[in-house]
């Protein structure tokens, strides 16, 4: 029984990255016992299928090349899949930040084009609140559309 789960188990990891709770709960979801699930896992982990540093790297770098999401994001969908923070933290540093901010630059400019918004205030907002939305800093995402030349200044006088 547990060589058969421990096969499902290798095919299961050697087709993409996984972390170790996906792992788990396939195992439960297979209608495992918790013996047999943990012993699995480290099994797993000594034959180098799980790597919990290498997962969150591999997936902090596609999702932000692939999805565009900032590190905001990341951060917190790698919480939700219960790595842990050292290693959320060597995957956050897996990514470049000069391909992040020039990807963040044509993102910004491609929806301000988009957004069919006449009022500048609204239109600015919207993209603000869209790429904040997406796990960027505000400020980043203020910044980049003030260098766009998209700036919109507050004239308190009218």
């Amino acid at each position: 029984m547990l060589t058969a789960l421990l096969s499902k188990a290798r095919a299961y990891c050697a087709r993409q990255e996984r972390a170790q709770q996906e792992v788990r709960d396939k195992l439960y979801a297979w209608g495992s016992h918790k013996e047999d699930v943990e012993q699995v896992i480290a099994q797993l982990i000594s034959e180098g299928f799980l790597n919990e540093a290498r997962f969150a790297e591999h997936y902090a770098v596609s999702k932000s090349r692939q999805k565009g999401w900032g590190r905001r994001k990341i951060e917190l969908a790698l919480k939700a899949k219960g790595v842990s923070a050292s290693c959320i933290t060597s995957g956050l540093k897996a990514i470049d930040g000069e391909e992040e901010s020039e990807q963040l630059k044509l993102a910004v400019a491609k929806c301000w084009e988009r957004t069919q918004e006449t009022d500048p205030w609204i239109r600015r907002e919207k993209v603000v609140r869209y790429f904040v939305g997406k796990g960027f800093p505000r400020e980043q995402v203020e910044r980049v559309i003030e260098a766009d030349g998209t700036n919109i200044r507050f004239n308190p006088g009218f």
